[in-house]
């Protein structure tokens, strides 16, 4: 499905036109470039390769260097592939927010905020276990049993338990666009989305 690469802005509110104030994610998408054009002859699949922000050549590999320089473009630090687009796109060619002008409802993919290493209440929403009197004063906290010991004798794979909480890949689907501001390349999308600001999405039709 045809996209852009954008960057999270951050979050405000818009008034709608029954007067109703609506939260929403400001979204700078694009502009961005055409850096390959895979085909089903050579690639296997269709689809278009497009870079967002620039990246100073020094920072730049050798090889990715020769990448954008067949497509006649200065080096680009985020690429993604989309497909699906309403026009042919050629190497070196420029998408916009334009593309989003008949467009009601996105899919935004974001990278969630990073927690660490988070405990079964605040990562699961335990209410924890046990009371707190009576000689024990520390379980309130503590997930209880994940398993008999005599039979079967394991863990369950998908047991909730601590660990590694966020910096998941996350996909927020069916997303309402409620603006599209094409002086300044932006998205007005109605809610919150994945990720911290300045984190880098993908925005699809």
């Amino acid at each position: 499905m045809p996209g852009l690469i954008g960057k999270k802005i951050g979050m405000t509110s818009v008034f709608s036109a029954d007067g109703k104030n609506v939260p929403c994610t400001v979204i700078e998408a694009g502009p961005c470039v055409v850096t390959q054009v895979k085909s089903a002859e050579k690639d296997g699949y269709s689809a278009v390769q497009l870079g967002f922000q620039e990246l100073k050549e020094k920072n730049t590999t050798n090889s990715m260097k020769g990448h954008f320089k067949k497509a006649g473009t200065t080096p680009k630090r985020h690429l993604a592939e989309f497909n699906g687009f309403d026009k042919e796109l050629n190497l070196g060619d420029t998408v916009t927010v334009d593309i989003f002008n008949d467009v009601k409802y996105v899919d935004i993919v974001g990278t969630s905020k990073g927690h660490g290493f988070q405990g079964v209440v605040k990562r699961h929403g335990f209410s924890g276990v046990g009371q707190s009197t009576h000689g024990q004063d520390d379980r309130a906290r503590k997930p209880g049993s994940i398993g008999a010991c005599s039979y079967p004798a394991k863990v369950f794979k998908g047991m909730r338990m601590g660990g590694q909480m966020g910096g998941d890949r996350v996909t927020t689907q069916n997303l309402q666009l409620l603006k599209v501001i094409p002086e300044h390349n932006l998205l007005l999308v109605k809610g919150s989305v994945a990720g911290c600001k300045g984190s880098i999405v993908l925005i699809k039709e």
